[in-house]
C-alpha cells in the first residue's frame, strides 16, 4: 500500500519521496479518511502532510462521489471559502472501484466536544459565529448560472435543466426515506406532515454545503481554520445551512447554545445578514431546523441498519442510531415552540 501510494504522490507532488505514515482518522461515518505523511527524497528532514479522503464501501443517499465533491471544493475556494485545496484524484488506490481525493492538511481539531468545551478554545468560540457567518455568505454567493455543470442535475434541477423547488425536492427524498424504513416512526410521520403543511416560499437558489455543522470545520485557539466535508453539497436555499448547524445533535451536550453548542441563533443570523447582504427568513429557518432533525433522525436509523444488516461492522453506526429518538423529540419540541 505505501509503495503504490508513494508512486502516486510522487507524480502528484512532482518530486521523488516516500510515504512514512498512513493513519486512519476517526469520526468518518460516511467516507474513509486518512492522514498521510510524505517525505521528499531531496528534503528528508521535511514532511508533506495530506488528508486522503476515499469512497467508503457504501454511501448515504444524496452524497456526492469524490470527483463531484472535489469540483465543489474548488468552486468554494474560488469564492474565498476557507477550505483545504484539492491536490488530485485517484481510482483504485485504496480499494478497487473506490476514488480517493488528496487534500492539503489543515491543523486544528474538528472534534465536536473539544470545540464546544475545551478551555483552550474559549477565545475561538467567541469568534466562531462571525467567522462561520462569513464562510456561509461566501458559499451562498455561488450560483448555478455561473457553474451550470458543478453538481449532478438531480440535485435541485431536472434532467432537462428545469428548476425544481429545493423544498419539494428534499421533502420528496425524505418521504422516500421514511417509506423505506424497516419499522414505523409515528413522531417522524407527524413531523413530516407538519413540514408539508408549512413549506416556506421560494428563495434565491444558491450552493448549500449540506452538512455545515460543528464537527465539519477545523478550529485552533486562534479561530476557524477550514470548512470540511462537502459530500452533501447541493443547490438549495440559504436557510437550510443556517438551520443545520442548530440541530440538537451538533451541540455536543451544550444544549443552551443552539448554534453548534457555542452561540445563540440571533447573533449568528445577524452576522450572516451583514456578511451576505441577505435577510434571514426566520420562518424558513424554523422550517429547515425541524426538517433537519427529521432528516437526521432518519439518517441515524439508516446508519444503524447498515450495521444490523451486516453491510458494515463499524460500531460507531450503532452509537449514531441510538440518537434518532433525541432528534424525534427535538423536532416535536420545535414545532410546539414555534419560530424565534
Amino acid at each position: 500500500m505505501h509503495e503504490e501510494l508513494s508512486v502516486w504522490l510522487e507524480g502528484l507532488l512532482g518530486e521523488a519521496g516516500q510515504v512514512r505514515s498512513f493513519e486512519p482518522l476517526a469520526g468518518g461515518a460516511c467516507q474513509d479518511n486518512h492522514r498521510v505523511e510524505f517525505v521528499p527524497a531531496a528534503r528528508p528532514d521535511e514532511k508533506i502532510r495530506l488528508a486522503l479522503r476515499s469512497d467508503a464501501t457504501s454511501k448515504l443517499p444524496g452524497s456526492l462521489d469524490r470527483a463531484a465533491e472535489a469540483s465543489v471544493i474548488s468552486a468554494a475556494r474560488a469564492a474565498g471559502v476557507e477550505t483545504p485545496r484539492v491536490r488530485g484524484l485517484a481510482k483504485d488506490l485504496l480499494r478497487e472501484g473506490a476514488v480517493s481525493c488528496a487534500l492539503d492538511w489543515v491543523e486544528g481539531t474538528a472534534i465536536g466536544r473539544q470545540i464546544v468545551g475545551s478551555p483552550g478554545l474559549a477565545a475561538a468560540r467567541e469568534k466562531l459565529p462571525g467567522e462561520l457567518a462569513v464562510q456561509l455568505a461566501r458559499i451562498h454567493s455561488i450560483r448555478r448560472d455561473a457553474h451550470p455543470s458543478l453538481l449532478p442535475a438531480r440535485l435541485g434541477w431536472s434532467d432537462r435543466g428545469e428548476h425544481v423547488d429545493p423544498v419539494l425536492n428534499t421533502l420528496g427524498a425524505l418521504r422516500k426515506t421514511l417509506d423505506e424504513m424497516p419499522e414505523a416512526h409515528p413522531a417522524l410521520e407527524w413531523a413530516f406532515a407538519w413540514l408539508v403543511a408549512h413549506t416556506p416560499p421560494p428563495r434565491e437558489v444558491v450552493l448549500v454545503h449540506g452538512d455545515f455543522r460543528t464537527g465539519n470545520f477545523m478550529v485552533t485557539p486562534e479561530g476557524l481554520r477550514g470548512i470540511l466535508d462537502w459530500e452533501f453539497a447541493h443547490w438549495g436555499y440559504p436557510e437550510e445551512d443556517l438551520a443545520w448547524i442548530c440541530l440538537r445533535d451538533w451541540r455536543f451536550g451544550v444544549l443552551d447554545k443552539p448554534v453548534g453548542g457555542f452561540a445563540e441563533r440571533r447573533p449568528f443570523y445577524e452576522a450572516y445578514e451583514a456578511a451576505s447582504g441577505r435577510a434571514v427568513d426566520l420562518q424558513a429557518a424554523h422550517f429547515w431546523e425541524i426538517w433537519g432533525n427529521v432528516h437526521w433522525a432518519a439518517g441515524c436509523i439508516y446508519q444503524g441498519e447498515r450495521y444490523r444488516s451486516g453491510e458494515s461492522s463499524d460500531l460507531e453506526l450503532i452509537a449514531v442510531a441510538r440518537r434518532a429518538a433525541e432528534m424525534e423529540y427535538e423536532a416535536l419540541r420545535l414545532i410546539e415552540k414555534g419560530a424565534r
